[in-house]
């Protein structure tokens, strides 16, 4: 049976308050700035234990936080009676910058939808808009 477009959307409406409390991402601490259809921001507030040096974010976090925002991008505007198990299946990550001692934000738009797959682009930038890191994100929910 078909969930309505009530239902369709209070399970859009719920993932931002679900993605933060999934155990990786609390230990994060990540934070949703916007969620719109199709077009989301994440925040990662400066923490020192996340640095390389206390300084400057760790590749890896920058990856994860890429990688979260297109996702969520992904659920905003999904269609719930074609699945709810998901997974990114191919993430390129190209670094342009460095977060020094700052919030990470991350601006996730979704490109396409197909059947199975949503493509989106995510860009990375410090709290004063400097770019940090570009990614574009195939992810998957059936």
């Amino acid at each position: 049976m078909a969930l309505t477009e009530e239902e369709q959307r209070t399970r859009r409406q719920a993932v931002p308050a679900i993605m933060p409390k999934t155990p990786y991402l609390q230990g994060l601490g990540i934070v949703f700035e916007r969620y719109e259809p199709d077009d989301v921001t994440i925040r990662l507030p400066f923490r020192a234990d996340l640095t390389n040096d206390g300084t400057f974010y760790h590749g890896g976090v920058v990856a994860a936080l890429l990688d979260t925002a297109g996702a969520a991008a992904a659920w905003s505007n999904h269609d719930f009676d074609k699945g709810a198990r998901a997974s990114t299946i191919s993430l390129s990550i190209q670094y342009v910058g460095a977060c020094k001692q700052s919030d990470l934000l991350c601006h996730a738009r979704t490109v396409r939808r197909g059947k199975e797959l949503t493509f989106t682009e995510i860009a990375a930038t410090d709290a004063d808009g400097v770019p940090v890191a570009h990614a574009i994100q195939t992810y998957r929910i059936v």
